[in-house]
């Protein structure tokens, strides 16, 4: 049975048939059939509302939600809520709705970090046909969503939730063409794009967490302090751990860096363990239980040591860091594709692939395919594999931007173009290798994929976050890098310099000069071609954050602002690079 398969009978509790048989959907002919002709999605009840219905029955007494408790400053285990008391918050919340006078089909504002109430509230809101609008912590948006969705009431949890269980009231089932949310996407070209669904999207953390309702699992929060991340998840011990590259990088990093410090045999032990298990999985073989007693059993402990199941998704994962995530903690690494357009994931690696590199083939319910891009010199007739723009259309994709049809990226056809370029693998595997949107070309003409050159910095050990600019007035790319403090501060004690702060570092050309070197020996190893390279970089203490306006809230780059944020900084490596130009003799 092949991986297609596999996924359609996954999702065969959710199918039913239509009343007259409809279009059967398939990706590209190079990639085979995805779903079967004669079956239709069911009504969105019968998912978000009906997976927790399901899930509340089956496990009413099991572990569901889950914080950490603070008492007197000190953070102790987590304290879990269970899907019983999960249940009867959402009555209470949707009945408190009601109790207000919040019409049915309102927008109601979600204004949380990631904690339990979030989704307690999410879910009310599905069960009692309101439209959930998630807001984002920074001013500027959230005065922007509001006024632009027309939110009509915020969430506040004490009140709402003691009117409620006062005057419990019975669900109000949506009809299948309500609008379930409004989401604004974490877009990284300024105004946050805003799209509004039917209930069958969701996008992916709401993805994740709505599918594993069906498992009985228990979802832990961290404290809201990414810096206490790495304590968090060795207080919960999960199993199943969902992120974004970014974090993967750091992760990454911060092994590769401690390996190489550890030299001598603890250098060379963890050498021979990667290989060797390395050797054993691409050859099909299960590796040597002795390589996790001596080597990586040690390094599990870092995400809690009981890890099975790590996925990627917002951006691309490289290949050697999965590859590399795949040894060190022994679980399955899976990535997948998707956008907030397309209800989170339209592909995804199936669990038994050994080859990475790619996001797998499509869902079900989702046919793809690949439109030429002449000025970026893709094209579906490319040998060995086809390239282009990737398009979508399925039941899964969105009706539309809210309020504004004239952005709406789906052609006449139905067919979302999403801006990336992908090509197609054997067995119909998807490859992202390039962006569209995010392109810009150098003075000489050379095309520049920004994001794929900050993917490959990333694993520099100094780098925390990297901005890599350029443009049609330049021949060369520069670089603006949020460094890692403690990495820096060390090689400056390694090599003797003195520094009264991190800025004052950060000033200091010989500090410069080792993170550019640092940085051209890891594009030399990811095979960057020349002028792809950073020729000048600027270090900076800060990192770039939600709350400066330089990072979406999954943590990409928002280059405009980006831009505009450091013109100075651009502006001056610039002239720096002219000034180090050999002098052209006169005619």
């Amino acid at each position: 049975m092949d991986a297609a398969q596999r996924r359609l009978r996954a999702v065969s509790a959710h199918l039913q048939p239509p009343e007259s048989a409809g279009v059967g959907l398939a990706a590209n002919p190079t990639a085979g059939e995805y779903a079967v002709q004669g079956y239709s999605a069911v009504l969105p009840e019968k998912l978000q509302t009906g997976k927790w219905n399901y899930a509340v029955e089956t496990f009413r007494d099991c572990r569901y939600l889950g914080t950490r408790v603070c008492a007197d400053g000190t953070v102790g285990d987590y304290k879990w809520m269970t899907y019983g008391e999960a249940s009867t918050n959402r009555t209470a919340i949707g009945s408190g709705l009601i109790y207000h006078g919040i019409p049915e089909g309102a927008r109601i504002g979600l204004y949380f970090i990631n904690r339990p109430e979030w989704i307690i509230v999410d879910h009310a809101c599905a069960a009692y046909s309101y439209v959930s609008v998630p807001l984002y912590d920074t001013l500027d948006a959230v005065q922007f969503i509001v006024n632009h969705a027309t939110v009509e009431a915020i969430f506040c949890v004490p009140q709402t939730l003691s009117t409620g269980k006062m005057s419990s009231k019975p669900f109000r089932r949506p009809k299948p063409e309500d609008i379930a949310t409004i989401c604004y996407t974490s877009g990284t070209t300024g105004t946050p794009k805003y799209i509004s669904y039917l209930p069958l999207a969701h996008i992916y953390e709401r993805v994740n967490q709505i599918a594993l309702l069906h498992y009985g699992v228990a979802i832990g929060f961290y404290q809201g302090d990414n810096l206490k991340l790495m304590d968090d998840l060795a207080a919960l011990r999960p199993t199943v751990f969902a992120s974004v590259p970014r974090l993967y990088n750091r992760i990454y990093a911060a092994i590769t860096n401690a390996v190489k410090e550890s030299g001598g045999l603890k250098e060379k032990l963890f050498h021979a363990a990667y290989n060797a298990k390395r050797k054993a999985i691409i050859n099909g073989r299960n590796p040597s239980p002795m390589w996790d007693k001596l080597v990586f059993n040690k390094i599990k402990t870092r995400l809690g040591g009981r890890v099975r199941l790590m996925s990627s998704g917002a951006s691309p994962l490289s290949a050697d860091v999965m590859e590399f995530l795949r040894i060190c903690f022994g679980g399955i690494v899976i990535e997948g594709y998707g956008m907030t357009e397309t209800s989170c994931v339209i592909t995804t690696m199936d669990i038994d692939d050994r080859l990475i590199g790619h996001v797998g083939p499509p869902n079900p319910s989702c046919e793809i395919k690949l439109v030429d891009v002449p000025e970026m010199n893709y094209t579906s007739e490319d040998q060995p594999c086809p390239r282009g723009e990737i398009c979508v259309r399925g039941p899964t994709i969105f009706c539309g931007y809210y309020k504004d049809e004239i952005q709406t990226v789906i052609d006449e056809d139905g067919w979302l173009h999403t801006g990336d370029i992908g090509l197609w693998l054997p067995g119909g595997r998807l490859k992202i290798i390039d962006r569209k949107k995010n392109i810009f070309k150098l003075a000489q003409g050379e095309y520049i994929a920004p994001e794929k050159i900050e993917n490959v910095y990333a694993k520099c050990k100094f780098i925390a976050q990297c901005f890599i600019y350029g443009d049609s007035f330049n021949s060369s790319l520069v670089a603006v890098v949020a460094v890692e403090p403690e990495v820096l501060k060390a090689w400056a004690a390694s090599e003797g310099i003195q520094f009264e702060d991190l800025r004052q570092l950060c000033a200091d050309p010989r500090a410069r000069s080792a993170v550019l070197a640092d940085m051209d020996s890891i594009g030399k190893e990811a095979q960057l071609r020349g002028f792809e390279f950073a020729k000048n970089v600027t270090l900076v203490a800060e990192p770039f954050t939600l709350e400066n306006g330089l990072l979406t809230p999954t943590f990409k780059v928002k280059r405009p602002q980006a831009k505009a944020y450091f013109a100075k900084e651009i502006a001056d490596m610039y002239a720096q690079l002219r000034e180090a130009e050999p002098t052209k003799p006169k005619l």
